[in-house]
C-alpha cells in the first residue's frame, strides 16, 4: 500500500465558537471535545507510519506560533506558511507543489472532530486507491440529521470501494435536506479530499489556469526557514481567493466519493459542540464551575465565575475572561456576527 501524506489546512478567524475560540487562538489550538486540541487530533489520527508520512500543514502567518508548538510532539511535519489567506485551492496547491509528484495527498482541515479513527483511516486507505488510479476523491460522511450549513455530495456509478460523483450540492434549505437525509445516495462533504499531488495540479491547471500559475510563481520564488516554506507573498497576493470545491471538485470529470461514517463533526457553531461531547443523563454538557437544576441539553462552560442555570433547555451559557456569551441552540448560527465576534 501507497504510503499517504497527510496536509492538514489550519487557519480560521475563531468567530463562531467566540468567546471561547478568539482570533489570535481559534478553535483549531484548543482542546474543546478531548484533551488534545483539534489540529493535535487530526495530527493524532495520521499518526501511523506504516499508513501515512509526517504530515505536511497549511498555515497563516498569525497561526505558525501555535502549528509548530503543538506540532512539536509529531517528528517531520514540515510547516507551509501563507503570507496571506488565500483560501482552499491555493493552500492545496501549495502543499502539491511541495511533494513528490505521485504523492497521494489526504486533505484535512485541522478543526473537525472524528469519534471513530479506525473508520477514518480505513476510509482515508480505500480512497487512495482511487487516488492512484486518477481519481479526486471526497469522503462522503453519512448524514445523520437534515443539516443546512453543509454542501452535499450525490454518489452516481458505483467504483471499486466508492462511486462517481453525480453532481456537488450546495447548501440547501431544510425541505431539501430532509429529503437528501431520506435518500442515501446523499451524502455530506466534508472537506476531506483524497488524490495525487499531480493529478490535482492538472486538473487545477486546466480549470483555474490563472490561480495555477500565481501558485507555481509563488512556490519557485518562496524560501525555506528549517522545516517551514515561505512562498513568494507578490506572487500569492495575486491569486483569487477559490475554495477547492468551487475550483476543481465541481469541474474535473474525475471526482469520485468514498461513503463514510466516523462520528465527524466539523464543530462549527456551540450547537455542534455541544453535541460531539459526552453529556448526561438530561444531555447536558458542563465544564468549570456550573450548577444546572432542571435543564436539559445546556452547553454551559467558564474559565471562572460560576454559572448557575435553572429551567432551561437547548441554550449555550459560556463565560471566557471578561466576556459571557448566551444563546439558544437555535440562535447558535449566528455568533460569529457578534460585535465582539467581529471586532476582535
Amino acid at each position: 500500500m501507497a504510503v499517504i501524506y497527510p496536509v492538514v489546512l489550519c487557519g480560521g478567524s475563531g468567530t463562531r465558537l467566540w468567546p471561547r475560540s478568539r482570533k489570535d487562538a481559534p478553535k483549531p489550538f484548543l482542546p474543546l471535545v478531548d484533551e488534545d486540541t483539534l489540529f493535535e487530533a487530526t495530527l493524532r489520527r495520521c499518526a501511523d507510519p506504516e499508513r501515512f508520512s509526517p504530515p505536511v500543514v497549511v498555515t497563516g502567518v498569525g497561526h505558525r506560533t501555535h502549528v509548530e508548538s503543538q506540532a512539536a510532539a509529531f517528528p517531520g511535519t514540515r510547516v507551509i506558511v501563507e503570507p496571506m489567506a488565500r483560501n482552499t485551492a491555493a493552500a492545496i496547491a501549495l502543499a502539491a507543489l511541495r511533494l513528490p509528484a505521485d504523492a497521494i495527498m489526504l486533505v484535512c482541515p485541522s478543526d473537525h472532530h472524528i469519534a471513530d479513527t479506525q473508520a477514518f483511516r480505513e476510509a482515508a486507505s480505500t480512497a487512495a486507491k482511487l487516488a492512484a488510479d486518477g481519481w479526486l476523491v471526497a469522503f462522503g460522511i453519512t448524514a445523520t440529521a437534515p443539516e443546512t450549513g453543509y454542501g452535499y455530495i450525490r454518489r452516481g456509478a458505483r467504483l471499486e470501494g466508492g462511486f462517481e460523483v453525480e453532481r456537488f450540492v450546495e447548501k440547501p434549505d431544510l425541505k431539501t435536506a430532509m429529503s437528501f437525509l431520506a435518500d442515501d445516495s446523499y451524502s455530506w462533504n466534508g472537506g476531506i479530499f483524497v488524490f495525487r499531488a499531480e493529478t490535482f495540479l492538472e486538473e487545477l491547471a486546466r480549470h483555474r489556469p490563472n490561480l495555477s500559475a500565481a501558485v507555481e510563481d509563488a512556490v519557485a520564488n518562496g524560501r525555506e526557514d528549517g522545516p517551514s516554506f515561505h512562498p513568494d507573498a507578490g506572487a500569492f497576493a495575486a491569486i483569487e481567493p477559490e475554495s477547492v470545491d468551487y475550483a476543481v471538485m465541481e469541474n474535473t470529470a474525475r471526482a469520485a466519493v468514498v461513503p463514510v461514517s466516523m462520528g465527524w463533526s466539523d464543530i462549527g457553531n456551540w450547537h455542534a459542540l455541544r453535541d460531539a461531547r459526552e453529556g448526561d443523563a438530561e444531555g447536558n454538557r458542563t465544564r468549570g464551575n456550573v450548577e444546572l437544576v432542571d435543564c436539559r441539553n445546556v452547553l454551559a462552560e467558564t474559565d471562572g465565575p460560576r454559572i448557575s442555570v435553572i429551567g432551561l433547555e437547548d441554550v449555550a451559557i459560556v463565560v471566557d475572561g471578561n466576556e459571557v456569551l448566551v444563546t439558544t441552540m437555535a440562535g447558535a448560527q449566528k455568533v460569529g456576527k457578534l460585535t465582539g465576534a467581529v471586532n476582535q
